[in-house]
């Protein structure tokens, strides 16, 4: 349904402008609310993170083949934790992009939200939409905190895996692979702390999104 919703008014949005606002206008227009995209686009920055585990533990298993290589090709044991490397600094690239977008529904979702409830008269009715806003919110930024931490134990292993390239790229034989051997250990190490920070990111995701589904 999303994406039969979302190629209806992609022209539109595309027409008024491109910009978020215009967007989340046309999406309104055809009963898509702020909730729902927020909704998508937190289970979306969860799929991503999924993705990049997997991508950089692929990532690890292609460079541990190359430290390991034994006879054979060695430049092609390189490309292949090359192309691992650069389809990791993809995944983390589109982690940190899909983050971006749940930040921009949030702030519009919540703006519009605080804005709606100085509209209603009812004492009472106002009182439980203000408090249901402040939990929705400290949700929402714990949430972020968990994605941003996930996110910035990325670049670090990125920057390890980009030297050892780097350096195997002009030194490609034994005694350059036997050179960076040592700091494979650490790379693992990293490697297992990013993925934990990940678990722990998707799993406030799927409390986020049950919390805003009403489950």
């Amino acid at each position: 349904m999303k994406k039969l919703i979302t190629t209806a008014v992609l022209g539109t949005s595309l027409l008024l402008g491109g910009c978020q606002s215009a967007y989340y206008g046309a999406m309104e227009k055809v009963g898509y609310h702020k909730r729902d995209i927020m909704v998508d686009r937190v289970e979306d920055a969860k799929e991503s993170q999924e993705d990049a585990q997997e991508q950089f533990s692929s990532a690890l298993e292609e460079m541990q083949a190359l430290l390991n290589h034994d006879g054979g090709d060695l430049e092609s044991a390189y490309n292949k934790a090359k192309d691992e490397y650069e389809s990791a600094q993809d995944a983390a690239d589109d982690v940190t992009n899909r983050i971006d977008k749940v930040e921009d529904v949030a702030e519009a979702l919540f703006d519009e939200w605080q804005t709606e409830i100085g509209e209603i008269s009812k004492a009472s009715l106002r009182r439980n939409s203000e408090s249901k806003l402040k939990e929705t919110r400290r949700s929402y930024s714990q949430l972020v905190k968990s994605m941003r931490r996930a996110e910035s134990k990325m670049e670090p292993v990125l920057t390890a895996m980009k030297d050892n390239m780097l350096y195997l790229k002009h030194n490609l034989n034994a005694q350059a692979i036997g050179a960076i051997k040592g700091e494979f250990a650490s790379l693992q190490t990293d490697i297992s702390g990013l993925i934990k920070e990940m678990n722990k990111s998707i799993d406030e995701s799927n409390k986020f999104i049950a919390s805003l589904e009403g489950k």
